[in-house]
């Protein structure tokens, strides 16, 4: 049996904007609910999946002033 990899849509990568602000919506295992945040796309971030094959997704988070990830699954509105 091989591994599957999760793949993020390509429009989803070509979409950002480098620089600009945005707010992220992702469920966060964490704190057990959906969490939105306001980041922005830098040259730090980036679309990569896990070694299980889960889709990551790490920008920078102007509420919390540090990089975050959001996994599998996000929302992101301009």
């Amino acid at each position: 049996m091989g591994l599957s990899y999760a793949i993020v849509p390509l429009t989803e990568r070509y979409n950002m904007i480098k620089d600009k602000t945005f707010k992220i919506t992702y469920y966060s295992n964490k704190d057990g609910k959906h969490i939105t945040r306001t980041g922005t796309h830098d040259d730090k971030s980036r679309f990569w999946t896990s070694k299980i094959g889960e889709a990551l997704y790490t920008y920078f988070d102007l509420d919390q002033w540090g990089y975050r990830t959001a996994k599998k699954s996000w929302t992101v509105r301009y």
